[in-house]
């Protein structure tokens, strides 16, 4: 696919730059946490122990197991809550904490230009099947009054809104794996346009339940070679991968329009210069051989963002460890960069997490920001066997120091999905 960029933005507002950071993950509940075991190839994939998975083909995850809801809501709430709300909460406090801004002490006109955009494909589909095991397997009586509004996708942005006492849009983005990208991208042109000021945006996903497992293992897309090595068995783009694992996490961020940043003195992390989404209308979780769509989200993100992808210096790839997904991913990676393609460096940030759904595109941009700040790549891990279709620079196994200033990072979903940011360090 050639360029067709001539370097000017078709679309120019307000510039949007991240300021925050907060992280609840696998491998790491905290932002630098989650950013030191990144960087290091640490895996946070596990045994399930929460409940019993041995009928089950894949018996391991991406489980938050050091993460302590208790210590971001009452107990009583927890019983009224999806889990992905207290880590949507504890990430989004700590991306507040980070940037500076205690949100509920601002004036009131001020939170009324004071959105959210969450990203999140599953919703409360763990908390649904517990009510439903509540009442047709132990006590009806005990099913939580909140079944129905806590069940309810868009309920979840309002409790970050009510939280933090946000009185601007309060919206949920939900599709599927591009979810979160997709969400701040939506939360990039509030800003850049003018219909807010700021906005607390990112991605939280806990499908992580007997009933949800058991529904991926039927689609025969989750890895069953690695049950008793868990570490080893995200491995994007390598020859003997054999599926994804799932995970859970909420990667959030504070967005704001660089002039309010600078003028408070702001630490930033980098810009999001620019989006772009496509489907590819071809099948329910299938994707076309061609790679035509992920490719032209990739583009048009470099369109919005008014640069070519010869500016583009890193790249973090969606990289689910599916052998149709990385295939293809890598075909549309080289339809968009041409012969450089193979000499972009590349990570795959799902080999230390698994698949976190629709919060993936946030994690990506937290560890593209994270790479971004310190100059350095994080590996690629668990790659033991090179494969002749994925023959991508994806920084295998060890990480890289290299200052990089323009990034792309891609994700692509079940429903013929596609989306793309582009994000770039601030110079000026």
């Amino acid at each position: 696919m050639p360029s067709k960029n001539n370097g000017t933005r078709p679309l120019q507002g307000r510039r949007v730059v991240i300021t925050g950071i907060g992280a609840v993950s696998p491998n790491g509940v905290g932002r630098e946490a989650f950013w030191t075991a990144t960087r290091n190839g640490v895996s946070g994939i596990k045994a399930i122990g929460e409940f019993d998975a041995s009928h089950l083909p894949t018996r391991i995850a991406g489980i938050c197991t050091t993460f302590e809801p208790g210590r971001h809501i009452s107990a009583n709430e927890l019983k009224h809550v999806p889990r992905l709300v207290p880590m949507a909460l504890a990430a989004s406090a700590e991306a507040l904490e980070d940037a500076g801004v205690q949100a509920s002490d601002l004036p009131l006109e001020e939170r009324r230009r004071f959105g959210v955009s969450l990203g999140s494909g599953g919703g409360g589909l763990e908390f649904i099947e517990k009510q439903f095991r509540q009442y047709y397997l132990d006590d009806p009586k005990g099913v939580s009054l909140y079944t129905i509004p806590s069940s309810t996708p868009g309920t979840l942005a309002s409790e970050l809104s009510m939280r933090f006492a946000l009185r601007g849009p309060s919206h949920v983005i939900s599709t599927g794996c591009t979810s979160s990208t997709d969400a701040l991208g939506h939360a990039m042109s509030m800003i850049r346009y003018g219909r807010a000021d700021r906005m607390l945006t990112g991605g939280s996903d806990s499908p992580i339940s007997v009933g949800i497992l058991t529904g991926f293992c039927l689609m025969r897309i989750m890895s069953t070679a690695w049950n008793d090595e868990p570490e080893r068995a995200s491995r994007p783009f390598s020859k003997d991968r054999d599926g994804f694992v799932l995970s859970e996490g909420s990667w959030m961020f504070l967005l704001e329009d660089l002039d309010t940043a600078k003028a408070r003195g702001a630490r930033i992390y980098g810009e999001i210069l620019g989006y772009g989404a496509t489907c590819e209308a071809f099948h329910r979780v299938r994707l076309d051989e061609n790679g035509e769509e992920p490719a032209r989200a990739m583009q048009l993100a470099l369109e919005d963002a008014g640069v070519s992808p010869g500016d583009v210096d890193h790249l973090n790839l969606h990289g689910t460890s599916t052998q149709m997904n990385d295939r293809i991913e890598t075909r549309a990676v080289k339809a968009v960069f041409g012969g450089r393609a193979t000499t972009i460096p590349c990570s795959a940030t799902k080999s230390v997490l698994g698949h976190p759904q629709g919060a993936c595109g946030s994690a990506s941009v937290a560890a593209t920001l994270l790479a971004m700040r310190d100059s350095y790549l994080h590996p690629t891990i668990n790659q033991d066997e090179p494969d002749p279709d994925c023959d991508l620079d994806v920084v295998p196994n060890v990480g890289r120091e290299r200052r990089f200033d323009t990034a792309l990072c891609n994700c692509i979903g079940f429903g013929s999905k596609n989306a793309a940011l582009v994000l770039r360090r601030v110079l000026d």
